[in-house]
């Protein structure tokens, strides 16, 4: 079905062995060229970074604001959640005392 398909094994041999065979110098190798990439490249303008910071900033602002909210139900909550606890404390205290 799908077969990897491998590099072709470097039959040569080993650089010393070269060197040792020829007693011409070797040149230095040459460096590659860089890279030329065929993708746009992205120009900010000054509006155009101003829009960015004020997207940014508003990003933070709406998830700070749905973070606190968050942070203030589970506050609520948990307040809630005592003062029944201490209802029903006293209700269970006052029905064992009518007995």
């Amino acid at each position: 079905m799908l077969t990897p398909k491998y590099p072709p094994q470097d039959t040569s041999p080993p650089a010393s062995a070269q060197a040792q065979a020829t007693a011409a110098p070797v040149p230095a190798p040459v460096a590659p060229a860089p890279p030329v990439s065929t993708r746009p490249t992205v120009q900010l303008t000054p509006g155009s970074a101003l829009a960015l910071a004020a997207g940014g900033g508003a990003v933070v602002l709406v998830v700070g604001a749905v973070l606190v909210s968050l942070l203030l139900a589970v506050a609520i909550t948990g307040v809630s959640v005592a003062v029944v606890a201490i209802v029903l404390r006293l209700l269970v205290k006052d029905l064992q005392q009518g007995r």
